[in-house]
């Protein structure tokens, strides 16, 4: 069965909690999939929280950049990925300063999550509901971030939106999990 999951939510909103949730209970194998870098000791600590938290069978895929070629790699039938997360990701590509790297990876996610096999779960911060940021970066992440979640809004089978630790289902699924 092919299932593709985006869960959006604020910092601290519970998307994690609810996506490692739904990954348990596909029943299948899970694939965890980070794209943090541990760049300072206060990441680190939250990567080695986050890490504690799941559970100790899961493998892990470290991936900060080349997040189509890994689902790519590693999708199968009897797999779930669950990927934590694309803003994260798309910091990553942001700070190369390589504008047609990030687009590169962008049209390489569009063009490959259609044809992937088993199910995916996609964790991404929604941070379009604020106030518009000062700095020249600020903006262009909220822009790039917002556009990259309609794209995979519309490409995702269901689409949920975390608040408070309560999901509200934006795009429901026609397939029964």
């Amino acid at each position: 069965m092919r299932v593709k999951q985006l869960i959006l939510g604020g910092a601290r909103s519970g998307k994690s909690r609810l996506a490692e949730q739904l990954a348990i209970d596909s029943g299948l194998e899970v694939v965890y999939i980070a794209t943090a870098t541990a760049n300072d000791t206060e990441m680190a600590e939250r990567i080695s929280r986050h890490q504690t938290q799941r559970p100790t069978h899961w493998r892990l895929v470290e991936e900060p950049l080349a997040l189509a070629a890994t689902l790519e790699r590693e999708a199968s039938a009897q797999r779930c990925l669950l990927v934590d997360c694309l803003t994260l990701w798309l910091s990553n590509l942001l700070c190369l300063q390589q504008p047609e790297r990030m687009e590169q990876e962008l049209d390489a996610l569009d063009a490959v999550l259609p044809r992937l096999a088993g199910q995916q779960i996609l964790v991404g911060n929604e941070v379009g509901l604020g106030i518009v940021p000062l700095g020249e970066l600020s903006r262009q992440f909220q822009d790039h971030n917002g556009w990259l979640h309609q794209r995979l809004g519309a490409a995702c089978d269901r689409v949920i939106l975390t608040v408070a630790g309560l999901p509200h289902v934006l795009k429901p699924s026609t397939v029964v999990l």
